[in-house]
């Protein structure tokens, strides 16, 4: 016994030197080295909003689209979450920074106003990817000084009063300034992306002449270093009005190390909690909970006082109360497939959450690695039918039952199929919506890799 534990503690200290030495990152995603000049694609993904659950892709507005529009591939994990990853216009080259880079001209109609309006007004926030890290907006605490927080993507556009007027205007983002933070290696002179940030500014840009793709902004211009630094004069959305997208990048060399560039989403300042929601469902099962326990120990006490009472005369008495429960204890139930099926998937469900959380304590389940913990989850669900199967048939044979195989169908397709049922109603309600978080069924073979 001792020479086992010797060989195994050997093995773990030679896995923990091997993980040290040759950097072995567990989710499986390989670092990625650039040269001075490379190509770095952005990539852009789903709307996400805190005031509304529905997802929707990037290009359901009226944004600047590349010239070929390409889907990445995404497993099942990311397709259920509603995430949609395609290609965007935005190009940059490693360690040369751009200054006022324009992308595009939007002339709004009433239909694309409307658009912009209503995802304004839901607080709906855009999210893109470099490198596999999501972009995120630094902020500052007011009550704080020196400690910046980061919120998961940068708002469409903001709505409020504007130079005295009393009407509420709507405005959009469409000046972006890119931070891209990389750790550089001094003996290869390559270079590791371990930050991406944005600070979103709404512009309404103005330019000499007639507009084309070389036109001279006269609001942001890199030739005279004119750079956008605030919305003193915001971009109005609202039609018949001309919208042009611009951006500048900006590289910084960190000290942040490429394994921890993950540590600053730790800090997230996101209010995606709904605090109150948990409050109050914690709040009504503790109070549930007291009532359930207090009537059960007043039963109690009552009983117990009336056997101390008659404790003198008990065998002439007729057993009443709690006594009687020893002769339910080995009762079979009115229905007992039913408490055979609900076993069988308890024991399903636990085993799936404890497996999952074993994984994400490993560290396999990391947040790099995008629907990788709901598609852990689907696949331990299907796995841990197994162990459902033979709780429920050994439960069922304890009770004495002899349909075994009509238990087995029960426990398989009872719980599933209501689940399914439910999921495909509310794919139904949200593919009229025209959201991204509806299950595409006629490409879902194309889009999951």
């Amino acid at each position: 016994m001792a020479k086992v534990r010797i060989l195994i503690f050997t093995l773990v200290l030679f896995f923990s030197l091997n993980v040290h030495i040759h950097g072995f990152y567990l989710p499986g995603v390989a670092p990625q080295d650039f040269q001075m000049g490379d190509a770095l694609m952005v990539k852009v993904n789903k709307l996400t909003s805190t005031k509304t659950q529905l997802p929707y892709s990037y290009y359901s507005l009226p944004y600047c689209r590349p010239e070929h529009i390409v889907d990445s591939a995404e497993n099942l994990g990311e397709v259920l979450r509603g995430d949609r990853i395609e290609n965007s216009p935005f190009v940059f080259k490693m360690r040369e920074s751009q200054m006022c880079a324009a992308v595009c001209r939007v002339k709004l109609d009433k239909k694309t106003a409307k658009a912009f309006k209503e995802k304004i007004a839901d607080e709906y926030r855009v999210n893109m990817i470099l490198d596999n890290l999501p972009l995120v907006v630094p902020v500052q605490r007011p009550d704080q000084d020196n400690v910046v927080v980061y919120q998961h993507g940068f708002h469409v556009g903001l709505k409020g009063i504007f130079a005295g007027k009393k009407e509420e205007k709507y405005f959009i983002h469409n000046h972006l300034t890119f931070t891209v933070r990389y750790h550089r290696d001094i003996q290869t002179d390559s270079s590791r992306i371990v930050g991406f940030e944005v600070k979103p500014f709404s512009v309404k840009h103005e330019y000499e002449g007639q507009w084309n793709e070389k036109a001279r902004l006269t609001t942001c211009d890199p030739h005279t270093k004119r750079a956008v630094t605030n919305s003193e004069s915001p971009q109005e959305v609202e039609e018949g009005n001309e919208i042009i997208f611009t951006y500048d990048v900006d590289f910084q060399e960190s000290e942040v190390k490429w394994a921890s560039r993950w540590d600053t989403y730790l800090l997230m300042a996101d209010d995606q909690i709904h605090w109150f929601s948990i409050v109050n469902s914690m709040m009504i099962v503790l109070f549930l909970s007291g009532m359930v326990a207090m009537i059960m120990l007043r039963t109690l006490y009552r009983d117990i006082s009336n056997y101390n009472q008659l404790e003198s005369h008990e065998e002439a008495l007729e057993e009443t109360g709690w006594k009687l429960v020893h002769g339910d204890v080995f009762r079979p139930p009115t229905n007992p497939e039913l408490l055979c099926v609900y076993a069988g998937t308890g024991v399903q469900c636990f085993g799936m959450i404890l497996v999952t959380m074993i994984f994400a304590c490993l560290g396999f389940l990391s947040p790099s690695n995008r629907g990788g913990l709901m598609t852990a989850m689907l696949l331990l669900w299907v796995f841990m039918g197994l162990l459902a199967g033979y709780a429920s048939s050994r439960l069922y044979k304890t009770l004495r039952g002899t349909e075994w195989k009509r238990n087995a169908l029960k426990t398989a397709f009872m719980f599933p199929a209501t689940v399914f049922v439910a999921f495909f109603v509310l794919n139904a309600i949200i593919w009229g919506q025209k959201s991204s978080g509806a299950v595409p069924f006629e490409n879902l073979h194309r889009k999951i890799q």
